[in-house]
């Protein structure tokens, strides 16, 4: 399952790069933001577990 919305990464950059430094955003980058997503829940989800929670919570990441 898709995490992460591709079309919406280049519109993201643009809002956050003030300068208009970053022009393009590279396919690869969509994948790479999966992996980390992934990574990220995997790791609030063990957190999660070791407070005997059931409630996945901002303070897990």
């Amino acid at each position: 399952m898709a995490l992460i919305i591709k079309s919406n990464i280049k519109k993201v950059v643009k809002d956050l790069d003030k300068e208009n430094a970053v022009t393009s955003v590279a396919e690869e980058v969509g994948t790479a933001m999966e992996r980390k997503v992934e990574e990220m829940l995997t790791e609030a989800i063990k957190r999660a577990k070791a407070n005997n929670r059931r409630t996945l919570q901002g303070r897990d990441l």
